[in-house]
């Protein structure tokens, strides 16, 4: 059967992987640039979700919220304003997406909604503590939506390690930076999006029908192992 599946943020990196994972259902991707890659059944909608009106959907089947940031810096270089825009990327463009489309999964079929998180909520690590401040805010949007909104929509979200796209490019930039980041996690390996894509597509199916307010670390063991 055929479900309908909103992504925000589906053009580039975890988010197209997710759009790419589901090859036989209908996506609405909504986002500021259009996808680069073909999906035979794909709506794309050119939106801001911070500053525009999001487009009029009747029905759907699943939420799925991508858009993130990277701002590491130390505190004293950390300005209110660099929280504040983590805060809007992160929490508030989820809590408007929710808002706008919650109608829409209401009149679905087991509707599910995933937003993502961050390790560095569970690890404290330098440099992190505007991103996971803001994380933090989604973490706890998560639980208390989830209990909001049961038994009819079931509300989660992923919690990745540094994943390989044009987001953590920085964080990647040469063998070097590579080979350290491996060898910081115990699995000596960081993400692919295709991994988390992996876990998004199981988590918004009626097979994760019993998992609500859950974060899902994707950690290679950094947070979970010390060896």
């Amino acid at each position: 059967m055929e479900r309908t599946i909103i992504i925000i943020g589906g053009s580039k990196g975890i988010g197209k992987a997710i759009v790419q994972s589901f090859p036989n259902d209908r996506i609405i991707n909504i986002s500021r640039t259009k996808p680069e890659y073909e999906h035979h059944n794909l709506e794309h909608h050119s939106c801001d979700v911070l500053s525009d009106s999001l487009p009029e959907i009747d029905k759907a089947d699943a939420l799925v919220y991508c858009p993130g940031s990277i701002n590491l810096k130390p505190i004293n270089r950390l300005s209110v304003d660099d929280f504040r825009n983590d805060y809007e990327i992160n929490v508030l463009g989820a809590v408007k997406a929710i808002q706008n489309y919650l109608p829409a999964l209401k009149n679905g079929s087991k509707p599910s909604i995933l937003l993502f998180s961050t390790v560095a909520c569970k690890l404290g690590m330098p440099f992190h503590a505007s991103i996971a401040a803001a994380k933090s805010g989604v973490e706890g949007l998560v639980r208390s939506l989830a209990a909001e909104l049961a038994p009819t929509v079931r509300v989660n979200a992923i919690a990745p390690t540094v994943t390989d796209t044009d987001l953590a490019s920085k964080l990647l930039r040469n063998e070097r930076s590579i080979e350290a980041m491996k060898d910081r996690h115990p699995l000596k390996n960081f993400l692919h999006p295709e991994e988390v894509a992996g876990m998004a597509n199981y988590l918004i199916s009626d097979k994760a029908r019993s998992m609500s307010g859950q974060i899902f670390e994707m950690d290679c063991g950094i947070v979970s192992l010390k060896l």
